[in-house]
């Protein structure tokens, strides 16, 4: 059973992701909009086997690569795949790039891109 956490600011990529990822295959997206509200599903985040996370929450909030430090100072031991509309250039990008172990896709993602992140993720877990 592959569970994916979707952290993207827009409601409604965030829906429509949710939407194309039962589509290919996952059992269950855990969706939100802010670093918080992550927070306030800490069980539910940590139990997800794929991460999709925007780099870029938004002005003066909390960004994606802050809630990946997050998960992984709380145990996550999933796929991290970061998403971003940016440039390469884009500091937020830059210091993405430097982790390893994670993935970065531009927006927009493809349904096609997707439908391998689930089979990708799910042969990784065992469950497929």
């Amino acid at each position: 059973m592959l569970r994916v956490l979707v952290l993207e600011d827009d409601a409604d990529l965030r829906t429509i992701l949710c939407e194309l990822l039962s589509l290919s295959g996952a059992d269950g997206c855990v969706s939100a909009g802010t670093v918080a509200e992550l927070k306030g599903k800490h069980t539910e985040a940590l139990g997800c086997g794929l991460a999709l996370l925007d780099i870029n929450l938004g002005a003066g909030v909390p960004s994606g690569l802050d809630a990946y430090r997050w998960l992984k100072d709380n145990g996550y031991a999933g796929r991290t795949v970061f998403l971003t509309g940016h440039a390469r250039s884009h500091p937020l990008v830059r210091e993405v790039l430097e982790l390893t172990h994670v993935q970065v896709l531009s927006k927009p993602i493809e349904s096609k891109v997707l439908l391998a992140l689930v089979r990708d993720s799910s042969y990784g877990t065992g469950t497929a």
